[in-house]
């Protein structure tokens, strides 16, 4: 989809990538790891300040966690495109396993090292440099507005930004959303996730005695551990299916335009079966069946404790037994409908007793594949790097696109720097320079075109 200004975006964007990867280096440099709570103020402000210098109006704007920065620019059209990412990085654990250290960032080898350089902060600084190219190409005046909207706390979960959205919905609005982080596969075609679902986390627990006792008086006195046991087994059927009565009520299937794009998608089946060591998937699946199967909600047992679990032997009866348990949803289920459910379910099969604690959930969210913003994404794309998009229209996990999805009624796609040996979240974190230079390319020319859709 190249324009008569693309050989000027493209000049820009190469002339400029040193001074985009410098920022970036900097940025990656404050060690903002969310779950320590360190240097969150310190990089958020970092954020503001570079969002400043690049022309945005910006705004600190507090949470009851983390701060979120947002930063605002007008367009010669109307419509605004978001983008949403976050300042936060991941723990740097296993330390001895980096090659230098992670918040000391390095280029080396044609890629900068560092914690964040992909997940999160290469993203942002390859979106602005995209900002920039387009600007410098149309006498500094962006084809579309932008909005930034950066937060501290995705790293362990955004507990914070769902209300946050709420809370400001006419700073956000917008008409459609670019999201944190994208990639290309191993063969060089961007990926583009069209949805995600949506998740329950639940504790369940069983609280049968005041404490645990002698299993000499097993055949007298209640154990915690089955009756948690029994109450597990009444989720859900051998064959997997979910036994809660309402459960599968708002369940949509994929369209036919999905089950199309499954059946394009190449085969991951023989990568599964190396990485994980599996001989067969649930239920036999194979093929375009295990493509569409991320369209079946699940209930998952994440975790099981009770009683005496340390080497050797302890007979005792346990008085407390307690199991996490996550529901993947699909479009569209609702977390507290099915935590109602649940409660019911319990309840009406003689399991009063058995807690339930909740401990976070996400609505599922999804693009149309056929919807503007996506064809743009994909038209782009194959301009760029002369393959067509792989488009996948579910995938299994759960992210906090919901919350700007659903309030904003706008959709989202994820376009990025990324590929497979990014190894995003572990030692040696990184982005290749050329896959940040071909990611800020396609968001320019997905600015250029966003503004006449």
């Amino acid at each position: 989809m190249s324009t008569p200004t693309t050989p000027a975006l493209d000049l820009f964007l190469d002339t400029n990538l040193p001074h985009y990867i410098d920022e970036t280096a900097r940025l990656c440099a404050i060690p903002s790891i969310s779950a320590h709570r360190t240097d969150a103020a310190r990089c958020a402000q970092a954020v503001a300040d570079l969002l400043t210098r690049h022309g945005f109006d910006v705004q600190v704007l507090p949470t009851p966690g983390n701060p979120v920065v947002v930063g605002r620019l007008q367009g010669r059209s109307p419509r605004t495109l978001l983008f949403y990412n976050h300042y936060d990085v991941q723990p740097v654990d296993p330390l001895n396993l980096w090659t230098s250290p992670p918040f000391e960032p390095v280029v080396r080898d044609g890629a900068l090292y560092a914690r964040g350089a992909k997940d999160d902060k290469g993203e942002l600084l390859a979106r602005l440099a995209a900002v920039d190219a387009v600007r410098a190409a149309h006498d500094g005046q962006s084809p579309c507005g932008v909005t930034f909207v950066v937060e501290g706390e995705e790293e362990i979960g955004s507990p914070h930004i769902a209300q946050f959205v709420r809370d400001h919905l006419d700073l956000l609005a917008s008409h459609g959303a670019i999201w944190e982080e994208g990639q290309i596969n191993a063969d060089g075609q961007p990926l583009l996730t069209l949805g995600r679902r949506g998740i329950l986390y639940v504790q369940l627990e069983a609280q049968a005695m005041t404490r645990d006792a002698h299993s000499g008086s097993a055949h007298i006195l209640p154990n915690a551990a089955w009756r948690l046991l029994y109450a597990l087994h009444s989720l859900r059927a051998p064959d997997g299916r979910i036994l809660i009565h309402g459960f599968y009520d708002h369940v949509q299937p994929p369209s036919p335009l999905d089950l199309e794009l499954f059946a394009a998608e190449p085969s991951n089946e023989a990568r599964l079966r190396d990485e994980y060591g599996v001989t067969d998937f649930v239920d036999g699946l194979s093929g375009v069946a295990l493509k569409q199967a991320v369209f079946n909600p699940t209930c998952n047992i994440a975790g099981l404790t009770a009683g005496y679990q340390a080497d050797g032997m302890k007979t005792v009866i346990p008085a407390r037994a307690t199991a996490k348990v996550d529901f993947r949803l699909v479009p569209d289920q609702d977390p507290d409908d099915i935590l109602e459910k649940l409660r019911r379910h319990l309840d009406e099969h003689g399991f009063e007793d058995i807690r339930i604690q909740r401990l976070g959930a996400m609505w599922p969210a999804r693009a149309p594949a056929d919807d503007p913003l996506v064809r743009l994404t994909v038209r782009t794309g194959e301009d760029v790097y002369g393959k067509p998009s792989v488009l996948t229209p579910l995938t299994g996990g759960s992210s906090p696109v919901y919350a700007f999805a659903r309030p904003l009624g706008i959709p989202v796609v994820s376009p990025g720097v990324g590929y497979p040996g990014s190894r995003t979240h572990a030692p040696d974190e990184h982005v290749r320079l050329d896959h940040f230079l071909l990611a800020a390319r396609h968001i320019a020319r997905i600015l250029e075109g966003f503004g006449d859709l």
